[in-house]
């Protein structure tokens, strides 16, 4: 299907295809266990040797449904769910790297993949380099190991708004004989497909504009089936070496393209377990269903609110993408020509004090620990997501102490903007 249909086609299309007589909708396999008729039947689905469902821990017919829907609309080959965009980027890297192991990654992240990566991974034995995205190549170049086993980066950053190179960034993990990782979320496949510009691996928070409606946490990763893990094979054992826990099979051999994604399906997710729930995976549907309609709309709020901001004399400084005069704006309209996201940061005159007093008289922008769905909502991230970090490590992930996220939503713009205008007045 992903072939000959286009994005918004796939949005409401794809991953489900009714056989006659099944049901139009996706249906909720809500059921932790499948039936088989053999012992012999339910051995070979344990051995790899057959594909099919034996326990939702591992995989479901609806989170499949919804996966295939994913892999069709970045371009993959595969995907897997998660239970949450967390769960999403510790598989996509603990999938190919363990204690020994080091990666390097952009510091402009989501300050809880930065504690992921930072604290809790190091706790596991895999070290971490954060580099400068904006630095020349061989600048980040130095960052890299004999045991360097990936590079990560977001393709917009939560919630500084930097927006990475994709193609510099695939150059550089490729020219190390290493895949490139990139976080998606902000854009999500409607307006920038990564795989596209040579990254490999995609990740999603899909809580975000993907369910769009905030009701469901969950996550996603993707597979290109374009990086070439035995070009590599000492680099990647855990791929290209037989998996003793099922009979000495290796992934490469056996699964080719597939390799990545079903090492983490069939061993992540069977010893990790942070499995969707098939309930969320059906919410998380209904909102792709009109993932392809909310961000147009997303983003031309967005872009009013950012210009509005601009002209008032009460904002120290306004960081969208999408304005002309933006640091990132050129790399936005290369990447994403028809759109970056709805989310944008600013800074008051006054700092932090004004910042929070600002936010406490908005009326229709509610104060939320979320970002990117269907209503709008402002956040203080020194206050809030980030307040674990000192002022010159926010400052490293880009993250000013006045900085205030505001996630545009698809309310009518002059409606947000004077609901700004009041809460700026008060």
């Amino acid at each position: 299907m992903a072939k000959q249909f286009k994005p918004e086609t796939l949005c409401v299309q794809a991953g489900w295809s009714p056989k006659k007589g099944e049901p139009r909708v996706l249906p909720i396999y809500q059921s932790t266990t499948f039936k088989y008729d053999t012992s012999e039947q339910m051995a070979r689905l344990f051995d790899l040797e057959d594909s099919g469902y034996f326990y939702t821990r591992l995989q479901n017919p609806t989170n499949d449904a919804v996966a295939a829907k994913i892999a069709a609309l970045e371009g993959g080959v595969g995907a897997m769910l998660t239970s949450s965009g967390q769960a999403a980027n510790f598989y996509a890297v603990f999938n190919i790297c363990q204690a020994g192991d080091h990666f390097v990654c952009s510091s402009a992240i989501y300050g809880g993949t930065f504690n992921l990566f930072n604290v809790t991974m190091k706790k596991l034995g895999i070290d971490v380099t954060f580099v400068n995205p904006d630095d020349p190549e061989e600048e980040i170049a130095k960052a890299f190991r004999p045991n360097t086993k990936a590079l990560f980066g977001e393709t917009i950053s939560n919630p500084a708004l930097e927006v990475l190179d994709i193609e510099k960034f695939a150059r550089i993990a490729h020219s190390h004989g290493v895949p490139l990782i990139v976080d998606n979320t902000f854009p999500t496949p409607i307006n920038c497909r990564p795989f596209e510009w040579g990254a490999d691996i995609v990740v999603h928070s899909t809580t975000k504009y993907m369910d769009g409606h905030a009701t469901s946490v969950g996550g996603a990763i993707v597979d290109s089936g374009n990086f070439d893990w035995d070009a590599h094979a000492e680099k990647f054992p855990g791929l290209c070496t037989p998996d003793e826990s099922y009979h000495g099979l290796t992934y490469t051999k056996a699964f080719g393209k597939m390799a990545y994604i079903t090492k983490a399906t069939a061993q992540l997710m069977r010893d990790l377990g942070s499995i969707q729930s098939p309930m969320n995976a059906f919410l998380l549907n209904l909102g792709l269903e009109t993932l392809h309609l909310r961000m147009p709309q997303h983003c031309k709020n967005a872009k009013k609110v950012a210009e509005y901001l601009q002209k008032n004399d009460k904002v120290a400084w306004v960081n969208y993408c999408g304005l002309p005069g933006n640091k990132y704006y050129e790399l936005a309209q290369k990447y994403m020509p028809n759109g970056s996201c709805g989310v944008i940061s600013f800074g008051l005159k006054g700092g932090r004090e004004v910042a929070i007093r600002f936010m406490d008289h908005l009326k229709l922008a509610a104060i939320v620990t979320h970002v990117a769905d269907a209503r709008t909502c402002v956040l203080h991230p020194a206050s809030h997501t980030h307040r674990q970090l000192t002022d010159e490590q926010l400052i490293e992930a880009g993250v000013r102490p006045d900085l205030i996220r505001f996630s545009v939503g698809i309310e009518n713009a002059e409606d947000i903007i004077a609901d700004i205008e009041q809460a700026l007045n008060a």
